[in-house]
């Protein structure tokens, strides 16, 4: 190939394309044009062969036309064009492991229970939608005192995102937490914790410790009793509320946590749901909190459970 310039039939002929695809390329512009011919046709040199390899091998990627045109044109790079098809391909991948999980969670069981499932499902198919609105439910009804670091962790808690490869289980479970969040009066629990912790900023400021020492404890499978992580929740509250870590303080604090303990049901429900749609990878919170209350009641009679 020793000529300088070809035309579209040349182009074609020498890159196995028919004609009209060659002239759908150049109109696109996708294909340079290195001259005119004296009749006005156009000619195209060697980056016209090098483009049209491109384009093939973009094309059996099923690139479109359009993503082409901006890579290369230069608007975009092929890094740039391989990263965003790659995360689009996972994307997908996502929603169709989902659909094989809802499929099969509505083949395991019959009659009304698949109708009800269906109904569940049926709210968590779009899954970005389904994210936000566990996260829009929860950013409007967590207390405004609390501090926006601690806010965003109970929100990452309390609003998982769904499970890229969910099993029937998880994400039935998942469902679920949409349908408790629709409940009436679901939340109720929010406005009377709000009542009982009047020192909130406070409070959060100093309730880390204790957290973190009761999830270390829960792992191991303590039982609940006097220890550092119920010394470090009463501190909490006692810095909170400038008071001193008396027995007398202590029982005020447990009567506070025992009233709030009875918390609605459908919240330890919720929990629960959550550490099965997480492969438990979330502390069920109200398991903590009950921990924790037995542990500052056996604390004030200064025993312990065996």
């Amino acid at each position: 190939m020793t000529q300088d310039t070809w035309s579209i039939g040349e182009l074609a002929a020498g890159t196995g394309l028919p004609v009209k695809t060659v002239r759908y390329y150049s109109d696109s512009g996708l294909l340079p044009v290195a001259a005119r011919s004296s009749g006005g046709h156009r000619r195209y040199g060697p980056e016209a062969w090098e483009r049209i390899r491109l384009i093939r091998r973009l094309r059996a990627l099923d690139t479109p036309i359009a993503t082409i045109t901006r890579v290369v044109t230069g608007e975009r790079t092929l890094d740039e064009l391989v990263s965003s098809e790659l995360g689009a391909v996972q994307e997908r991948l996502t929603e169709l492991r989902w659909r094989e999980a809802t499929l099969k969670a509505l083949d395991d069981c019959a009659g009304e229970e698949r109708l009800r499932r269906l109904e569940v499902l049926s709210r968590v198919q779009n899954l970005p939608q389904a994210r936000r609105t566990l996260t829009d439910h929860w950013y409007r009804e967590l207390s405004a005192a609390m501090p926006a670091r601690r806010l965003d962790i109970m929100i990452a808690m309390l609003a998982p995102d769904p499970p890229q490869d969910p099993l029937p289980a998880t994400a039935l479970a998942y469902a679920e937490l949409h349908l408790l969040i629709a409940t009436p009066g679901f939340t109720r629990w929010t406005q009377d914790h709000d009542e009982e912790m009047r020192d909130g900023p406070a409070f959060y400021a100093e309730i880390d410790e204790a957290a973190a020492l009761t999830v270390s404890a829960l792992a191991r499978g303590l039982p609940p009793g006097p220890g550092p992580a119920v010394d470090a929740f009463v501190s909490a509250h006692a810095q909170a509320r400038r008071e001193s870590d008396t027995p007398a303080f202590r029982a005020h604090v447990h009567g506070l946590v025992a009233r709030s303990s009875g918390f609605d049901p459908r919240l330890e429900r919720y929990w629960s749901l959550v550490g099965t749609a997480t492969g438990g990878r979330v502390l069920n919170m109200t398991v903590a909190h009950r921990w924790l209350t037995e542990g500052l009641e056996l604390s004030l009679t200064g025993t312990a459970r065996p």
